[in-house]
């Protein structure tokens, strides 16, 4: 099967830091990926090159089948690529639902003349509401974002990604600052989308919301690949304990304190 997103020796330098060094994964269609990692693993790096944010000295993104490694952002999110941010940005001063037609009209605003061709929006307000209540928040569609608690705006910015009708869902800790039980249950959307035939890559710090949903890990540490695979096999690894918990020496009292 052809990879869907293929990242192959991805180098990308800051100076005389080096975020990443021949890193790489495949994603394949219909996947959803947990891409893992300590902090200061790479993976907000990894993240920026597959987005078009950060364009890597050496290595090669693909997505399906075109090289998008020079590519502009907008330019990528056209070929499918989509993103939900960890730090939720919405229109504050537009409602809910509009912040999601906003995003569901997108092909309609690629150019300021082709805009002027379209004043309604009735079609693009129903995709909106479809994906208010595919993420769960229908019934605060016309409620302004600042009302909202993080889980829902959360959802929210689940659900703006998902206007752009993307063939690729890139998720940037979704579950961070959520409590357990919110957590599980925008997992359990992760989960459905994914159902229905969406591939996905998620970045997450929540390990047991990882290993319930995850069908396959991708771990990085220091800037390169650590370990894939299994989910449980991957976290056995003596290797990728000691990068998350630290060797058993140095997690040990000195003897003599």
């Amino acid at each position: 099967m052809t990879a869907l997103l293929s990242v192959k020796g991805v180098t990308v330098r800051f100076g005389g830091v080096t975020a990443l060094e021949d890193a790489g994964f495949d994603l394949q269609p219909g996947e959803l990926l947990g891409l893992l990692g300590p902090n200061g693993a790479g993976k907000t790096t990894m993240m920026r090159s597959i987005t078009g944010v950060v364009t890597p000295q050496e290595g090669d993104v693909t997505l399906q089948g075109r090289v998008i490694t020079k590519l502009p952002t907008h330019q990528r999110v056209r070929l499918g690529l989509g993103l939900s941010q960890q730090i939720v940005r919405p229109f504050r001063s537009m409602s809910v639902i509009d912040n999601v037609t906003l995003a569901a009209g997108h092909a309609k605003t690629l150019s300021p003349l082709g805009a002027l061709g379209h004043r309604h929006r009735d079609a693009e307000r129903e995709r909106a509401r479809e994906l208010l209540q595919r993420v769960g928040i229908e019934e605060m569609a016309e409620s302004e974002p600042s009302s909202l608690p993080l889980g829902m705006l959360k959802r929210l910015e689940v659900a703006r990604a998902l206007a752009l009708d993307p063939k690729l869902l890139l998720l940037d800790e979704p579950l961070a600052g959520l409590n357990h039980l919110e957590a599980g249950r925008l997992a359990d959307t992760i989960v459905a989308l994914n159902r229905d035939g969406l591939s996905i890559i998620l970045i997450e710090h929540n390990l047991s919301e990882v290993l319930r949903i995850c069908q396959r890990l991708v771990v990085l540490d220091n800037g390169r690949n650590l370990a894939a695979g299994d989910p449980r096999r991957v976290m056995d690894d003596p290797a990728v304990q000691a990068a998350y918990l630290g060797s058993v020496a140095e997690r040990e009292e000195p003897a003599h304190a």
